[in-house]
């Protein structure tokens, strides 16, 4: 993206006035010296960091959430360049791409078919500049207003499979609630999942994220509680092994991940997806260490890259002291009561803009108004502390731009 005028080496940060939350305005002078990232897009010598990624409405579309009285709403247009951009940002860094999960909007704005484009765009690209990608296949094609039978469930699935085949990716074996709806039987959750492992080319990841956050998923793999759930998951994982590349559980205590983690059959890995104790969980400890499927990465790329490769090669300390610099931003950016933390995609965009990534901040939904001024403004603070913005200059001409519009004046 081509530069304006005023962002030169020349530059001087000017003090901005930012609003705090209380309603006052504070004195803030941007970073004059922000890190210096060497990408490097091979990959990690022992970790395996899968980046969840926003995407970004059209904002020449009709980019609106109301739909027909008691219908869904419409497809959502998508920025596809924009949201390829960040995508190939990600890339260069060393991830692998997590494609169509929650931060892109799936579910929340994507539809199965919009999903289906996502996914098409991104194989594209990833073939073009070497990325690897996962993809996540769950059964949202399937209404979710008519009871669906076991045998609807693993055809939905089988039909998102053979799309993640045609792309090249590893699949990513979200959970289903029809499934729930339609069962209690462990051996039907092993007979399906078995069935759909073996279909896989490539080791999949086995997601379970947990009734605590999903109420639709009360019961899964056929028990009532975590523990024995996740027996009864360790024995799918057991008796298809070699089709295991790891699992994910959320939202779960760290102490009790990390117990989970230890559970796990030799080789098969267990993905986080905390955002606030992702420092010692990637670090782990003499028994092992946590992988990452998760959304801290898309604001922290290049530094948490670097991190985990500090890690990789032994350097605890360093890793840890650069992880632990990114919790303020990240517990700020995914802050929030119960469900209002899916509005953490808006910070994401807002940070994406702010590092000239894109050119605008278009959500699908109109999302990115869903947070508030003062959070917007100290995500930019914090982000802009750890020198995370590698054109200071256009970070803080946007933020001057975006707090104009907001009758803040500079």
């Amino acid at each position: 993206m081509k530069r304006p005028w005023w962002s030169s080496r020349d530059w001087e940060p000017k003090v901005i006035k930012l609003p705090e939350a209380d309603g006052t305005l504070t004195s803030y002078e941007p970073n004059a010296s922000p890190r210096v990232f060497t990408p490097d897009d091979s990959p990690f010598a022992k970790r395996s960091p899968l980046a969840t990624a926003h995407v970004l409405g059209d904002p020449l579309a009709a980019n609106e959430p109301f739909g027909p009285p008691m219908g869904p709403p419409p497809p959502q247009p998508i920025d596809w360049e924009a949201s390829m951009a960040y995508r190939r940002h990600l890339w260069a860094h060393g991830y692998t791409l997590a494609e169509a999960l929650d931060t892109a909007h799936r579910g929340m704005g994507l539809d199965w078919p919009t999903s289906v484009e996502l996914i098409r765009h991104s194989a594209a690209e990833a073939r073009a500049v070497g990325g690897r990608m996962a993809v996540a296949i769950t059964t949202d094609q399937l209404d979710p207003f008519s009871p669906a039978s076991v045998k609807d469930v693993r055809l939905a699935y089988e039909q998102q499979l053979e799309v993640v085949e045609a792309a090249g990716a590893t699949a990513i074996i979200m959970c289903s609630p029809q499934l729930a709806a339609a069962t209690q039987d462990p051996a039907d959750y092993a007979e399906l999942y078995g069935a759909l492992l073996r279909q896989c080319s490539k080791p999949a990841i086995l997601h379970w994220i947990t009734s605590v956050w999903d109420p639709r998923h009360t019961g899964y793999w056929g028990q009532m509680d975590v523990d024995s759930a996740y027996g009864a998951l360790l024995s799918i994982v057991r008796d298809n092994i070699d089709k295991v590349d790891g699992v994910k559980v959320a939202l779960l205590p760290a102490e009790q991940q990390v117990q989970m983690r230890r559970l796990l059959p030799e080789g098969v890995r267990f993905y986080t997806s905390d955002t606030d104790r992702y420092p010692e969980l990637f670090a782990g400890d003499e028994r092992g260490f946590s992988d990452g499927l998760t959304p801290v990465f898309d604001p922290i790329a290049p530094l948490a890259a670097e991190a985990l490769r500090a890690l990789d090669r032994g350097d605890t300390a360093h890793g840890r002291q650069l992880l632990d610099s990114t919790v303020p931003l990240c517990a700020h950016l995914f802050e929030g009561p119960g469900r209002s933390t899916f509005f953490f995609k808006t910070g994401l965009v807002f940070l994406g803009w702010l590092g000239g990534h894109s050119a605008h901040t278009r959500m699908v939904w109109g999302e990115q108004s869903a947070r508030s001024v003062p959070h917007l403004a100290t995500a930019y603070r914090l982000a802009d502390g750890l020198g995370l913005f590698a054109d200071p200059a256009l970070a803080e001409q946007r933020m001057k731009t975006y707090l104009a519009t907001h009758g803040i004046a500079q």
